[in-house]
């Protein structure tokens, strides 16, 4: 059956239901709904929305501690009514929650959680529980009738709100059309090719837009995401990917890593993965030659994104072999060039701040209209470029090398260094299993800190073997685990806390 061609967010699922009814299109480790399900879902709860006085432009929040299935038919039930949602992670309280509900300002905050469901009483905002807005759905005027259905709602309407952390400030809210995200899901959909046979296991939270987008690949596709969240991240991966069936794994290094390290000490049943995504964060050439040894004719494609635009780069499948270093090529229909302070474009081989163009730049920050201009700037037509903070360059052939970020870029003993290159290094070095470089601060020089098993004076000398001794930080711990955050990303700062900790004890 020809897929229509959609404009706005809910009309994937709308399409998907009409293509795929049966097919499982999202599930949970209590639940399955099939496409056809999912599309009904979203469009009963959007009537619960309505009867609840939420319409175009009004922003919702979405809190769930085990939202399952249920987050995703919240995100499109929003968007049939044009109401912009923002999905936050689990762990989200204190200081960050209050500080989200004060900036997004939302009409109702979605909950399960009944500590959320406090914190915005307290500051006068609604909240609802899941079956309370089943219910309000059931007592409204439209239960048994026709779809809701805003008056001239439009592709370049706000769609959500992804909230993004900073490395100092406060989480920051990066804005996304219909438009944007339907281009987004349509390009990267036409370079990975998900299939209406696949089963995408997702062990990001939706939070995180590379977790949310694997939703919007699954109706776009027809593929059955299964949603695993944090708890399948740790020893039950191995288990949890053979008894789904998973096909296609979305991974952030901590996972692949994870992976790689069940499956040396596994002699089980072979995995049905034919393809590995990566971004949020480089995983290391040696984790993806690992992974190519342990699971033959599986397809990697190394990628590079942000929050701002959603995807920069892709890979072409297995392209890192030949181009090691490379993070790919940019979207069809797209643009990524090194540039100079002044946003002169650079030559080929010369490195500079990455800056994307194309209809998948994000509309800016919200209620930030400084940060948005100096990060979005309209110097070459109407529509905004993204000053993405990262460093890199560009070859002949338009294939994309990343540097590091502006952050991870430092001076010590005279010498530029980037902490990506110096945690390569030290992944290289036999016995160490994960690094993280934490750059100078004050008094402090850079430290390396890693989990080995070897000692850290032993980490420290065998990196003169890697990269240039200057560059080699004067420091290194080795520790058990390298701390994550909730989207599975390397946390600097509770690494320096960690760090801390340990020289307290001492």
């Amino acid at each position: 059956m020809t897929r229509r061609t959609v404009a706005l967010l809910h009309e994937l699922v709308v399409a998907a239901a009409s293509c795929w009814p049966d097919r499982p299109a999202v599930s949970d480790a209590d639940t399955t709904l099939t496409h056809a399900e999912l599309a009904q879902h979203s469009r009963h709860l959007a009537d619960g929305l309505r009867a609840l006085g939420l319409g175009r432009g009004d922003r919702m929040v979405i809190a769930m501690r085990a939202g399952g299935v249920l987050v995703p038919a919240l995100v499109f039930a929003a968007s049939r009514l044009g109401v912009v949602f923002a999905v936050l992670h689990e762990q989200v309280r204190g200081v960050p929650l209050t500080h989200v509900l004060d900036d997004s300002s939302p009409r109702l905050v979605v909950t399960d959680d009944s500590d959320v469901l406090a914190v915005a009483t307290a500051r006068g905002i609604p909240g609802v529980t899941p079956d309370e807005l089943r219910e309000a759905r059931t007592n409204a005027p439209n239960a048994a009738g026709t779809e809701a259905r805003p008056e001239g709602l439009l592709s370049v309407d706000p769609l959500c709100l992804i909230y993004t952390s900073g490395t100092t400030a406060l989480p920051k809210a990066v804005v996304s059309t219909h438009a944007q995200a339907v281009f987004a899901v349509e390009a990267i959909q036409g370079v990975l090719g998900y299939q209406p046979d696949d089963v995408v296991y997702c062990a990001l939270p939706l939070s995180f837009d590379y977790g949310l987008y694997q939703v919007f690949l699954g109706a776009r596709s027809g593929a059955h995401v299964r949603l695993a969240g944090s708890r399948a991240t740790g020893p039950v991966l191995l288990r949890e990917l053979l008894a789904c069936g998973a096909t296609v794994l979305p991974a952030v290094p901590s996972l692949a890593d994870t992976l790689v390290w069940l499956l040396r000490r596994s002699s089980g049943p072979s995995l049905a993965l034919r393809m590995v995504t990566n971004t949020g964060a480089a995983v290391s050439p040696v984790t993806l030659e690992a992974l190519r040894v342990r699971l033959p004719g599986v397809r990697i494609h190394v990628m590079f994104g942000l929050t701002e635009c959603k995807r920069a780069t892709i890979m072409p499948a297995d392209g890192d072999i030949d181009r090691p270093g490379s993070c790919g090529l940019p979207l069809p229909g797209t643009e990524v060039v090194a540039c100079d302070p002044d946003g002169t474009v650079l030559p080929p081989g010369t490195v500079g701040e990455l800056v994307v163009r194309g209809p998948h730049v994000m509309a800016g920050y919200w209620r930030r209209p400084e940060l948005t201009e100096q990060r979005f700037p309209r110097r070459h037509g109407l529509f905004p470029e993204l000053r993405t903070g990262d460093y890199g360059w560009v070859d002949a052939d338009g294939y994309v090398y990343f540097t590091g970020r502006r952050d991870d870029i430092y001076k010590e003993r005279g010498f530029r260094v980037s902490t990506v290159e110096v945690e390569e290094a030290a992944r290289r070095v036999p016995g160490v299993d994960a690094a993280l470089v934490l750059p100078p601060d004050g008094s402090r020089g850079a430290e390396l800190v890693v989990v080995a098993t070897i000692g850290q004076d032993d980490v420290l000398l065998r990196m003169r073997e890697q990269i240039e001794p200057v560059k080699i930080p004067g420091r290194c711990t080795v520790v058990a685990e390298l701390p994550v955050n909730g989207n599975g990303k390397l946390d600097r700062r509770a690494a320096v806390e960690l760090l801390r900790a340990l020289n307290d004890d001492r």
